[in-house]
């Protein structure tokens, strides 16, 4: 029994020998199903994921200020394709790894009528705090200001906006009642928080430019970091993401 023990334990150390940490940077809106993904990821593999959530203007900023992520996730592709350019990412290794939708959250005791008037529901005179990303440097941001400049509703908007740092904190502004309404990623939305405490518009996708999210590999990724980039692009990770409404 005891050499049994002890060959477990032999076994077990053998297995997480060559363990390692990875540092991924990933924007707000994943910060559901990346936890998901991270959590099968260690399971799998001994590797351990250190998550840093925010904005992907601040975290292209920090990269580029030497800060030491492996694996960065952005709400869009143009960031990572960027680092690439300047030579921060891995040349010809970033991928989309899912394409974002932004909907409309107000919480189930909110009076706002989303069914009815879909995004004209922010110009109306009871919304008076509407929250969104801050479009500087968040691209789910952007998007929100996109659709409703589409929606010729954003005149009517545009002095009642609650920026957030990135959108997890827009949906906390609803979500504590500083904003009455938010236009917020899909995949906070479809978060049981969210689902079982709101109601929801999708906004149709047309009315902005596709959030294609990319996943780029940093330079000095050793081969924890490589293995997890990859990992994205497994059909268990897919799996995720889909759950909490991305595209391929």
């Amino acid at each position: 029994m005891k050499a049994l023990v002890i060959g477990v334990f032999v076994l077990f150390g053998a297995l997480h020998l060559h363990a390692a940490d990875v540092n991924v940077a990933a924007a707000s809106d994943l910060n559901f199903a990346i936890k998901e993904i991270i959590h099968d990821f260690e399971e799998n593999t001994g590797h351990n994921v250190r998550l840093t959530l925010g904005s992907s203007g601040n975290f292209f900023a920090q990269i580029k200020n030497g800060a030491p992520f492996d694996v960065f996730l952005s709400a869009d592709v143009e960031y990572p394709k960027r680092l690439e350019t300047e030579g921060y990412a891995v040349a010809g290794a970033t991928f989309v790894y899912g394409v974002g939708r932004i909907a409309l959250w107000v919480p189930t005791s909110s009076p706002l009528d989303l069914e009815k008037f879909g995004m004209n529901v922010v110009a109306q005179p009871r919304t008076r705090k509407i929250a969104i990303a801050n479009p500087e440097h968040a691209p789910y941001g952007r998007a929100a200001v996109a659709a409703m400049q589409h929606a010729h509703v954003y005149e009517a908007a545009s002095t009642k906006l609650a920026l957030g740092e990135n959108i997890s904190q827009a949906a906390q502004f609803v979500q504590s009642g500083a904003a009455d309404l938010g236009i917020i990623a899909m995949s906070l939305v479809l978060s049981d928080a969210m689902r079982l405490s709101g109601r929801y518009w999708l906004i149709p996708p047309d009315w902005y430019p596709k959030l294609e999210q990319g996943a780029a590999l940093l330079k000095h990724a050793g081969p924890a970091g490589k293995a997890f980039h990859t990992w994205l692009r497994q059909p268990h990770a897919k799996s995720v993401l889909n759950k909490y409404g991305f595209t391929e």
